[in-house]
């Protein structure tokens, strides 16, 4: 396991190996996400078309185990700090019941209000015995990616980043294998692709469970560890960050109604898009989970140089590795579509996306950092300000401008400039709250 404590070893030292397990399992991951679009694209616009209504409402869903992972992290990492072990294995069981149990009813609550969501959000009356078909399988795949989830999350919070990063692997490996058998050979077709993501989610789940208990990080004798308190521990961080985590799967849903106006092209065309944008922000997805752990730690000790120092090298990296995957992509834009969709039509529409959109990806890593900073931090209202006017300031107007004037184009040029103006916003956010917690912390330097 990682240690980033010792002081003998260089913050970028830490952060790195912190970080490249979990680059390596979120790669894998938005890999196999990515792969599935493809195979999902040979079977027709259609399919694809499905995909496209059933990304922003798991982006929802990700928002609420990434809200109760967040809180998961955060409080394990403190009673560890606090050198209370016995309270951070009871910490971690009640998120493995609590976490499952909410996702159980999320995934129960969508399942039987599906037809009046897919209806919200503007899919065709053809689609939705097609999308009812696959939501079954999917749903039950999803809780039990969140199981899996929380599982990581206490692997994170005790330090160990390789177990996550290397079982991301193995599922994805697990998913690619399946996927063209259950999807094209066994003639699945898009329940297929549930379907193979489902077994690879099991075969993760029995292995990092296995762990977890094996190395008794989880303690089911709740009986020193009153529920309503723990629930009420795990709430107040869970909630805000769950909101500020909500936020981007209830702007999708937004877009994705916006773009659903354009034809079942235009979907296609942004479910790929998608696809690879989060296939591109797999570094920062990694930093995401990475950074907290050590800000937790860094705070807990008083260490406030180090954590605006770790938090400048990680942006400064961000900004210039999300230029060059731009770079990639606009290289890329003149034969990718091809490859990716045999329909010239939502082959055109991802050419332009691949022009525009991954000029905003460094500013919107910034923006997903500091608000994962902020949660990390004990600034959970912070984050979801910065997620409110990501989205709901910046973005969503943006896109919608865009397409009043130039249509599917046009919200190509809202996604670049609502993204930019998030991330100065963040930034500077960031700072102003960090200026004040110095102030609070060391009162005499700062008016001195």
């Amino acid at each position: 396991m990682t240690s980033f404590t010792d002081p003998c070893q260089s913050l970028g030292r830490s952060l790195f190996q912190m970080t490249w397990p979990m680059v390596f399992g979120a790669f894998a991951l938005m890999g196999f996400q990515l792969v599935d679009s493809i195979f999902i694209s040979r079977l027709g616009v259609a399919p694809l078309a499905a995909l496209g209504f059933t990304v922003p409402v798991y982006q929802l869903m990700v928002g609420f185990q990434v809200g109760v992972g967040i809180a998961a992290t955060a409080l394990i990492a403190r009673a560890l700090g606090a050198k209370q072990s016995k309270q951070a294995k009871q910490l971690a069981a009640m998120v493995v019941v609590a976490g499952g149990l909410l996702m159980l009813l999320l995934c129960l609550l969508i399942w039987f209000f599906q037809v009046v969501i897919l209806q919200a959000l503007g899919a065709e009356s053809a689609l939705l015995p097609l999308i009812n078909s696959y939501w079954l399988v999917w749903l039950f795949s999803s809780w039990l990616g969140a199981m899996l989830y929380f599982a990581y999350s206490i692997c994170r919070a005790n330090g160990d980043t390789r177990l996550p990063g290397l079982m991301m692997v193995v599922t994805s490996l697990i998913n690619l294998v399946l996927d063209p058998l259950f999807i094209l050979t066994f003639g699945w077709g898009l329940v297929g692709a549930a379907l193979a993501t489902w077994v690879a989610f099991a075969v993760g789940a029995i292995v990092v469970y296995g762990r977890l208990f094996q190395r008794g990080w989880l303690d089911f004798d709740l009986a020193s560890l009153p529920p309503v308190v723990a629930l009420r521990q795990l709430s107040s961080i869970s909630a805000p960050a769950m909101l500020s985590q909500l936020m981007p799967g209830m702007a999708a849903l937004l877009a994705t109604a916006l773009i659903a106006s354009f034809g079942a092209s235009a979907v296609a065309a942004w479910a790929l898009g998608t696809r690879l944008e989060f296939f591109s922000l797999v570094l920062v997805l990694a930093l995401t989970m990475s950074l907290p752990p050590m800000v937790g730690h860094f705070l807990g000790a008083g260490e406030l140089e180090k954590i605006q120092a770790l938090i400048r090298l990680a942006v400064r990296f961000v900004l210039l590795f999300q230029l060059g995957v731009a770079l990639m992509w606009l290289i890329a834009s003149r034969w990718l579509p091809s490859v990716l969709t045999p329909d010239a039509q939502v082959g055109s529409l991802l050419a332009n996306y691949l022009l525009l959109v991954p000029l905003s990806y460094g500013s919107l890593g910034v923006t997903m950092i500091m608000v994962s900073v902020c949660n990390a931090l004990g600034w959970p209202l912070r984050a979801v300000l910065i997620s409110c006017l990501r989205l709901f300031v910046f973005y969503l107007p943006a896109l919608w401008l865009g397409a009043y004037v130039a249509e599917m184009p046009g919200v190509f040029v809202g996604v670049l400039g609502g993204n930019l103006l998030a991330g100065i916003s963040a930034w500077r956010l960031y700072q102003h709250a960090m200026r004040r917690l110095q102030k609070d912390s060391y009162p005499s330097s700062a008016t001195g």
